[in-house]
């Protein structure tokens, strides 16, 4: 099932930031979350600019994935939910593969925070159901055509397809997410947006904040103002319903 991910397996296994209890990152449950280092976008508003370059350790403490099994299986009374995020935790597919299946054995049930950039990997994982989340949370950053200032390269159809791949989700079982970023995140490329998630999606938003910036320049951007920003998940409520700001 798993033959083109070997490829991709780090060494050493990856470590990550563990947050032993959250109330916000699984809709519903309370849970811990798992940070993984390493990313394929650079987006300029980021804040975790640890996970994402190498160089930057900011006194953060990473953890190794037994570590993160050990707190899960001590916790397994008191947590429900288990989230993988990151950076990008499908840089790291077959350490996403055995966080799943072992902390599924806990009886968890598994949330997946992705950017959309690796498809045929997530379409891969759904496929098996003995990895296959139990939510998906989908970044969409902003219009499909402006993925390359984000990478450098053309993200365009890669993130069309994940779209595609997690709009087949049921709606219990998904929702997509958007940054406020107002160089990337105008009003047209919310309607873009708007017309390309299915109609009953869980669409969030958030607040930009420029104080950590992974972009020096993005730090001097100016935020949207709160009548500004609910001006624009207004328009993503007139195709998409459940649209809010976070």
């Amino acid at each position: 099932m798993w033959p083109s991910w070997k490829k991709s397996l780090p060494s050493p296994q990856p470590k990550g930031v563990l947050i032993k209890t959250s109330l916000v990152d699984y809709p519903e449950r309370v849970a811990a979350a798992y940070f993984l280092r390493g990313c394929n976008l650079r987006c300029p508003y980021c804040y975790n600019t640890e996970l994402v370059e190498p160089s930057v350790q900011d006194n953060v403490q990473f953890v190794s994935v037994d570590e993160v099994l050990s707190h899960l299986k001590k916790r397994a009374n008191v947590l429900t939910g288990f989230v993988i995020s990151g950076g990008e935790p499908l840089c790291h597919p077959q350490t996403v593969k055995e966080l799943i299946l072992r902390s599924r054995s806990l009886g968890y049930k598994i949330k997946l925070d992705t950017n959309g950039m690796f498809p045929d990997r997530l379409k891969e994982l759904l496929a098996d159901k003995d990895v296959a989340p139990d939510y998906i949370a989908l970044d969409v950053k902003t219009s499909p055509g402006r993925y390359r200032e984000l990478n450098g390269q053309d993200g365009e159809q890669k993130i069309l397809e994940s779209i595609k791949i997690v709009s087949a989700l049921l709606p219990s079982a998904r929702e997509f997410r958007t940054v406020l970023y107002p160089p990337l995140d105008s009003a047209a490329e919310i309607k873009e947006l708007a017309s390309l998630l299915p109609k009953d999606a869980r669409w969030r938003f958030a607040h930009f904040l420029n104080g950590r910036c992974l972009s020096a320049a993005a730090q001097s951007v100016q935020a949207y103002a709160e009548t500004e920003e609910n001006a624009l998940v207004e328009i993503a409520r007139k195709k998409i319903p459940g649209a809010s700001l976070r």
